[in-house]
């Protein structure tokens, strides 16, 4: 176990959870009546605007692969800030219900707003809440265990040493 297997960790738990969030997204809109490709456009008019509402296949694909990009960089953060925490990854249910929240947060209130995408970002109640939800249990909860396996994996290694990345005496 080493820095590889927590790599693969967050490629992991973020496919995992990006994937879980993009079957709710998906199920969601379809039980609104849009097709899937209407999710997919939307993610992708964070880098293309408008324009994506009118792509077809490739601006699909851009908008799975910008998903899934994300969903990999939050991993690698909550990683990070697991590697430094130790207690995050020692409870990584509840580590991940907060980290889903801070991800919702973010998106919502800084990522979309900064970026391309073309509609006010609105906080519909049934929407927000459920979309809250998502980002709690099938984005950020499988994303802390899975990475917080590694990270605990490691410790039990010996080659992990919380103390020495903050210079306290850390009790594990």
């Amino acid at each position: 176990m080493g820095q590889r297997s927590i790599a693969k960790s967050v490629v992991a738990g973020g496919l995992l959870g990006g994937a879980l969030d993009l079957l709710f997204a998906v199920s969601f809109a379809a039980y609104n009546g849009a097709a899937p490709s209407r999710v997919f456009q939307a993610i992708a008019s964070g880098l293309l605007g408008d324009a994506a509402s009118s792509g077809g296949v490739c601006v699909d694909v851009l908008g799975i692969a910008c998903h899934f990009g994300m969903s990999i960089l939050w991993a690698g953060l909550f990683a990070l800030i697991a590697w430094r925490q130790p207690a995050l990854a020692r409870r990584p249910i509840l580590a991940g219900l907060v980290f889903g929240i801070v991800v919702f947060l973010t998106m919502r209130l800084v990522v979309l707003p900064l970026s391309a995408y073309p509609h006010p970002v609105t906080f519909k109640p049934l929407a927000t809440v459920l979309d809250l939800l998502s980002h709690m249990f099938l984005f950020g909860t499988p994303i802390a265990l899975v990475v917080s396996r590694a990270i605990l994996a490691q410790g039990s290694n010996n080659s992990f040493k919380p103390n020495t990345l903050r210079g306290g005496n850390l009790q594990r």
